[in-house]
């Protein structure tokens, strides 16, 4: 059977069809309020575990019967065969004509020899790679690499932008409390130049060392960044008499104090960097699936070997649980055919993923990367145009914030919008109001609005409460709001790199359903390829006047208020 190269146009399958009809019936006559009512087994039901982490997907609109004519298309699209031909190295990014092997970055050093792509043994690969990160990191956290002056590191800058910024993000952000240098991580990406002005404005050039991150060393936004860096870290030298302004001090400084994540070793070396200390990775690594890879350097600088590795077997325990467990249970495929459900058969178009937990507050906006530049696409795999809605608007905010700003559209507001609530057991930092434990407020909370949003409140119930008539309309909900809930045991590297395999395969299963190919990105090319035509026509009257109008009326304005 091609796997690849012959997409299911799935809204042509009976399975569609039946889900088309399902859900009329499920607008029509289910709620959310009445089926727990009618069925004191729902939640178990509808509950599942992976590893350490509890689904309960009982606040859904679903049933037993939604389920299966869900998994009924999932086998429709191939989504299992298409699961292990991506697993096994297929070309199954077909549009540059790659393997897409992630899950590769994570698996353990056993499984060298295992996975020959192209003629390459993956995974011997990638391990030697992160070896080398590993020595490398050693030596900045204890000291033996220091700065020109002979300084220990204390802030590494990661300079990147997309997938080399917001995972590495992300990731430092959310596992905080397990660094353990004394080396502080800022990362640069916007090529604003407030962004880089800001982040190295409180830094001491001694003591910090630039990560620059692009696999081909050509990327825009980050080159500008690395050249600004290198003559802000050139000039305070100077300044502090650190070096003397001579090409040869200048040349010892940068190699001191500039490493690589990139592969064009020549470009790196006549930015100044030793070759030696590049990093690389491959071509079957996307951008916002790379944060495992050498994307993550400046990770293991802040945190050290161990706890890398345990955020790369979080990673590795869901990519076995996602390729072993049958599909009736998987998780990562309930939730994806589920968000499926929501998209194309109730015609939502955003989902919410809200985190009870402030170390998780770049996870929304890491997902809107690794969700929307996956699946934002109008043609399937093989060129032909797609027949349905594609991709979800992802977005979101920790709890309790979102409750004071957005909630109110979700609760009471005319459009769905279905939302992933995640919240854990255990806190790192337990604190007390008094006698009132404040994790459990915080959970309190988490759990309080998916109840709301599920069952609503009555104008019977409002009335009770002594609200006067002319306003029990503004203070009735109606319920049947849908929300999944996420309860880990605690916020480790092995949750998070859960949590972030958990959403590549949400993002894979419903990428096979649409038969789109979610691992490119045409769609960001275009506008880099014009943003370098339209920079000359500042200066350029030639190229002012290849420009449409309203682009020259802005650079005409540019130029009369420039001050």
């Amino acid at each position: 059977m091609p796997v690849v190269s012959a997409p299911v146009d799935a809204t042509q399958t009976p399975e569609w069809a039946a889900l088309v009809d399902h859900q009329k019936e499920i607008a029509a006559n289910f709620t959310l309020k009445k089926a727990f009512a009618d069925d004191p087994d729902r939640v178990s039901k509808f509950s599942h575990d992976m590893g350490e982490l509890h689904f309960d997907f009982s606040k859904n609109l679903i049933t037993e019967k939604t389920l299966k004519l869900l998994l009924d298309l999932a086998r429709a699209v191939h989504v299992e065969e298409r699961r292990d031909a991506m697993l096994a190295g297929e070309h199954v990014n077909t549009t540059e004509d790659r393997a897409v092997l992630h899950s590769a970055l994570r698996a353990p050093k056993s499984d060298r020899g295992s996975l020959m792509v192209d003629g390459q043994d993956v995974v011997g690969d990638v391990h030697d790679v992160l070896n080398r990160m590993y020595a490398f990191a050693d030596k900045v956290r204890s000291g033996v690499w220091t700065g020109v002056t002979g300084k220990k590191i204390e802030h590494v800058v990661s300079i990147g932008i997309g997938g080399s910024d917001l995972g590495p993000v992300m990731v430092y952000e959310g596992l905080k409390p397990f660094a353990n240098a004394g080396i502080d991580c800022t990362y640069v990406s916007n090529i604003d130049p407030n962004d880089i002005a800001e982040k190295l404005r409180p830094l001491d050039p001694e003591t910090t060392l630039m990560i620059v991150v692009s696999k081909t060393f050509t990327t825009l936004e980050t080159l500008t960044n690395a050249r600004e860096a290198k003559a802000w870290m050139l000039e305070g030298l100077e300044r502090k008499g650190a070096i003397d302004g001579s090409d040869a001090s200048c040349a010892d400084a940068i190699k001191k104090h500039f490493v690589a994540v990139s592969t064009a070793l020549d470009r790196v070396e006549e930015f100044g960097i030793d070759p030696e200390n590049a990093f690389g990775f491959w071509n079957w690594v996307g951008g916002r699936y790379s944060v495992d890879s050498a994307v993550g350097l400046s990770l293991i600088v802040a945190f050290g070997r161990e706890v890398f590795e345990e955020f790369l077997r979080g990673f590795h325990d869901v990519d076995v649980y996602f390729k072993e467990t049958p599909l009736e249970n998987n998780v990562p495929v309930l939730m994806g055919m589920i968000n499926v459900w929501y998209s194309n058969f109730w015609r939502t178009e955003t989902h919410a993923v809200l985190p009870y937990n402030q170390y998780m507050h770049r996870f929304p906006a890491y997902l809107q990367q690794l969700t929307m530049e996956s699946n934002g696409k109008s043609v399937r795999w093989d060129g032909s145009p797609v027949s349905c809605d594609t991709g979800e608007i992802f977005w979101g905010e920790p709890g309790t914030n979102g409750q004071h700003s957005f909630y109110q559209l979700i609760h009471q507001g005319t459009r769905m919008i279905p939302a992933d609530f995640i919240a854990f057991v255990n806190t790192e930092n337990p604190l007390k109001d008094g006698d009132q434990d404040t994790h459990e407020l915080l959970l309190g909370n988490f759990l309080a609005q998916t109840k709301a949003l599920a069952f609503g409140k009555t104008a019977d119930e409002v009335r009770a409460e002594g609200t006067p008539e002319p306003i029990v309309p503004a203070r009735c909900f109606a319920g049947n709001k849908p929300s999944t809930s996420i309860l880990g045991t605690a916020l480790t590297p092995h949750s998070l790199g859960a949590f972030v395999a958990l959403y590549e395969y949400i993002v894979f299963v419903e990428g096979t359903v649409w038969g789109v190919d979610s691992f490119d990105q045409w769609g960001v090319e275009l506008g880099k390829q014009l943003a370098r035509e339209i920079t000359v026509a500042f200066h350029d009257d030639e190229a002012l006047a290849e420009q449409d109008a309203s682009t020259q009326a802005l650079i005409a304005f540019y130029h009369e208020h420039r001050a």
